[in-house]
């Protein structure tokens, strides 16, 4: 029997209509419209695209959307000057970092000068300690979309078998923390990790983040499994994910695809943090 595919186009679009609606709300009641800037060093293509998407999710919920530009060798200290500019600055509610940044910027140290109460991602050492002790707060982009995900489709997750294949700070660590705070049984795989298959075999829900085409063979995934990638790779073919998707489909019980599983989720999940932060700027939650 084949898959079901979650259409994550359809869940980001329920997200935006209510994220409309409440934007909508607290711009009536403060008059203020919620304004965010990005920090974008360099150029990068696929980075260029998804920026593009964010925008105009933004624009279609009343967001507004700024970018901070800045050449590929710009220095760590101007651009931490910078943040700090925005942190002192009423008017803009929250930042963000595009990813990637340039091998002489500390994507980490970047993060910690964020302020807590603007930062959209949720990857301030405050928010993330946050949400590793079970105060989720402003969660991560990328693992809130999983945690998103699986809620739209009801599982349950106390008692499941979840394995993570990446240990990121941005992804796997955080998602790792929302998944055992909601008291599932979590193991996390890497690039190190020997004999993949015998984790990934015994999943019940399995979640990629590698950035390898077809790393996820159907042989290697658990009957009905719930599998989530989270890759996104550009090949000659078009754009990918971890999973050989045609193949692990059949054996699989749900599986998100890619374009339009989590990338779509993502977004949306970035307006909710956005909302938060506008609420943090305005009214002190």
């Amino acid at each position: 029997m084949t898959a079901k595919i979650i259409n994550g186009r359809e869940i980001a679009k329920e997200i935006r209509k209510k994220i409309f609606e409440e934007v909508t709300k607290l711009k009536s009641k403060h008059k203020v419209v919620p304004t965010i800037t990005t920090i974008k060093i360099g150029k990068d293509p696929s980075s260029e695209l998804y920026l593009k998407l964010r925008d105009n999710a933004c624009k279609e919920v009343g967001i507004n959307s700024n970018h901070l530009e800045f050449e590929k060798n710009i220095s760590e200290d101007k651009v931490i000057n910078a943040i700090n500019e925005l942190n002192s600055n009423v008017n803009i509610h929250g930042i963000l970092i595009q990813y990637p940044v340039p091998n002489q910027i500390s994507q980490d140290k970047l993060m910690s000068v964020i302020h807590p109460k603007k930062d959209v991602e949720g990857l301030n050492p405050y928010n993330m300690g946050r949400t590793l002790s079970g105060d989720e707060h402003i969660i991560p982009c990328t693992p809130l979309s999983v945690l998103t995900i699986l809620e739209h489709e009801n599982v349950d997750l106390k008692g499941k078998d979840v394995v993570i294949i990446n240990h990121s700070n941005i992804v796997g660590k955080p998602l790792t923390a929302l998944l055992l705070n909601r008291n599932a049984t979590v193991a996390v795989c890497h690039v190190f990790t020997k004999e993949i298959k015998q984790y990934t075999s015994k999943a019940d829900i399995l979640i990629t983040a590698a950035g390898i085409p077809k790393l996820i063979t159907k042989d290697i995934v658990k009957e009905n499994a719930f599998v989530i990638d989270v890759g996104i790779v550009k090949t000659n073919e078009g754009i990918c994910g971890d999973v050989d998707f045609n193949e692990v489909k059949e054996k699989a019980g749900r599986i998100t695809p890619v374009p339009g599983g989590v990338g779509p989720v993502t977004i949306a999940c970035s307006l909710k943090n956005m909302l938060k932060t506008y609420k943090n700027c305005l009214e002190g939650t």
